[in-house]
């Protein structure tokens, strides 16, 4: 077919067309499967060696440490990834950076001054959302209890068979004040929380020098 002195092959533009779609599609769809692939790939091989090293500095574990009847309790608050906690990049790797410089013999997070109030306030806001009920009955005036805790970062590192994650722990304020097993032991439910009564021994010594590794939180029930 001629127009105005052209001649325009309509079947090969079609066709030219065509084949451009069938590229595009077929380079997006090479590309996505690729992607999957190296992401499944990296996901698995992670996920192995968390398990094999039993290391888990993805997640954060808050944990309610009580003494009750003679015993250390400890209770957990909630668990969840680092990623819903801290909502933010920079925030997550000092996380990380600092649980990983932890030690058997001092697992409270080496955490920098001028990041500790930050970073202890993104778990604060976390752990402060499962007691608004009390706080609202207190406001109205309805009676209830009030307890005053302190919230600090560790990561324990007590031995190749126990998880490592980031925790956060609670405990009442007066007795990190005066930690009331400085050199003994309470009844345990587990023998390997033997280690958790070191932690706090730790916590409560630290306490006295760096009070800003630690937030209070208020409580009511």
């Amino acid at each position: 077919m001629s127009l105005f002195g052209l001649d325009l092959d309509t079947n090969a533009v079609s066709a030219e067309y065509t084949q451009r779609v069938l590229v595009t599609l077929l380079v997006a769809a090479t590309t996505s499967a690729v992607t999957f692939l190296v992401t499944w790939w990296w996901a698995q091989r992670r996920a192995a060696r968390q398990w094999q090293t039993k290391e888990f500095l993805d997640r954060i574990i808050v944990s309610l440490n009580l003494f009750a009847d003679g015993y250390l309790k400890i209770r957990t608050v909630f668990e969840r990834s680092l990623e819903e906690i801290f909502l933010n990049k920079v925030a997550i790797a000092k996380v990380q950076a600092a649980a990983r410089a932890t030690t058997v013999a001092n697992p409270i997070m080496p955490i920098a001054p001028t990041d500790r109030w930050y970073l202890l306030n993104f778990v604060l806001n976390a752990v402060a959302e499962h007691f608004v009920t009390g706080h609202v009955r207190r406001d109205a005036g309805l009676p209830v209890t009030t307890v005053k805790y302190a919230l600090f970062l560790t990561c324990e590192k007590v031995g190749e068979e126990r998880i490592h994650k980031v925790r956060a722990m609670l405990l009442r304020h007066d007795l990190l004040e005066n930690f009331p097993y400085p050199d003994s032991l309470p009844q345990l439910e587990n023998p390997w929380h033997e280690y958790r009564i070191k932690t706090l021994r730790i916590a409560a010594q630290l306490y006295k020098t760096e009070p800003d590794h630690f937030l209070m939180l208020e409580v009511s029930v």
